[in-house]
């Protein structure tokens, strides 16, 4: 039951949000001061323009872990085309580095989401179980026996 109900509140929330993954943890310092490693965010996708400034969630190809960083500059053309271009606020240089070989510019479907709030510091105990993969599964095995000696009656 408890499986179920966070199933159907995650596909509530990709529905509510447009967005494939509408919450993401910060994984790394690049967005420092604005978001810190450990960071939850909430994300949207709706059909809006990718402006500069916009926090945006992307995914490269070839990587499976989305990137959050800030849009610095946007190039739109009249048919409707946009790309652009993103750094973390705490790097020095542009992101063009982490692209794709020969991709200069990211375009709409590279774009997971962008960030609308966050909650500081929720996401740790994710990075933590990634980082220590024992962690992990004590803790599901804490669970387990929980739900075993805890059983109604």
């Amino acid at each position: 039951m408890i499986v179920s109900s966070a199933l159907m509140l995650w596909k509530g929330l990709f529905v509510v949000t447009h967005c494939e993954s509408p919450i993401v943890v910060v994984l790394s310092g690049s967005m420092q001061p604005a978001y810190y490693r450990g960071d939850l965010l909430f994300l949207t996708n709706y059909p809006e323009p990718v402006r500069v400034g916009d926090v945006a969630v992307f995914r490269i190809k070839g990587r499976n872990i989305p990137i959050v960083h800030r849009v610095i500059k946007v190039h739109e053309k009249d048919d409707g085309y946009v790309k652009f271009l993103t750094k973390g606020d705490n790097n020095n240089i542009d992101d063009r580095g982490l692209y794709d070989e020969g991709q200069l510019w990211l375009e709409e479907t590279d774009l997971i989401g962008r960030a609308k709030g966050y909650l500081p510091y929720v996401g740790m105990m994710t990075i933590l179980m990634n980082d220590k993969p024992n962690l992990k599964y004590a803790l599901l095995g804490l669970l387990a026996l929980f739900v075993l000696i805890k059983r109604e009656q």
